[in-house]
């Protein structure tokens, strides 16, 4: 397989079409028997044993594309094996991403979506304070992986060491899952740049 070859691919491309497959609307005639009728519910698990199926091929392929340590390959496709089994449920999953220069708290998905979809969010803690903030040890649990109760409030809040504008959610509880869990930032799996050179670099997960 060639270098072009390999970048003519992306996870995101998988993406696009589950996500047309996940709005598209289904007109079933009046007079349909019932047997064919398919309920939302049923298209939703269809579409998400769907995207967790290519979820994990794209995991496998990427890796086998791009130059990284077995292990960390190797970890990458259990996570998204992980991610793909994760029950639904009206919970997030959290992964802290520290910065001391800035205010954000980290990146936020929904069971069952890679980390290419979650969001950078400010942390709303009126009902319940941070895990660090808890402890009065600020940082200390940076890359540590949550489960996360709680909601979008719908408002967005200024960050000003970013100059950007993220989604506030709202904490009312969390559950640690992981202290060391899967890399999902680039020079978490490159290994570089270092901390140092990346202290005013806001990065994306993968």
């Amino acid at each position: 397989m060639t270098e072009h070859e390999c970048h003519s691919f992306s996870l995101p491309d998988f993406q696009i079409r589950i996500s047309s497959l996940a709005c598209a609307q289904v007109t079933i005639a009046p007079d349909a028997k019932l047997h064919k009728r398919m309920s939302i519910e049923g298209m939703r698990r269809a579409v998400h044993f769907l995207f967790a199926g290519n979820l994990l091929l794209g995991a496998i392929f990427l890796g086998s594309c791009q130059t990284m340590p077995q292990g960390i390959h190797q970890a990458r496709i259990e996570m998204a094996q992980h991610i793909a089994a994760e029950p639904t449920g009206d919970y997030f999953i959290g992964r802290r991403y520290y910065k001391a220069d800035f205010k954000f708290w980290g990146y936020v998905r929904r069971p069952g979506e890679p980390w290419s979809t979650a969001q950078l969010v400010m942390l709303n803690e009126k009902e319940k304070l941070a895990p660090d903030r808890e402890r009065l040890e600020f940082g200390s649990d940076n890359n540590c992986e949550y489960k996360l109760y709680g909601h979008f409030s719908g408002d967005k809040v200024y960050e000003p060491a970013s100059n950007s504008i993220y989604p506030e959610f709202v904490l009312k509880g969390y559950e640690l899952i992981s202290t060391n869990p899967p890399p999902i930032f680039q020079s978490q799996i490159r290994g570089r740049p270092s901390p140092t050179e990346l202290r005013y670099t806001v990065e994306k997960p993968e």
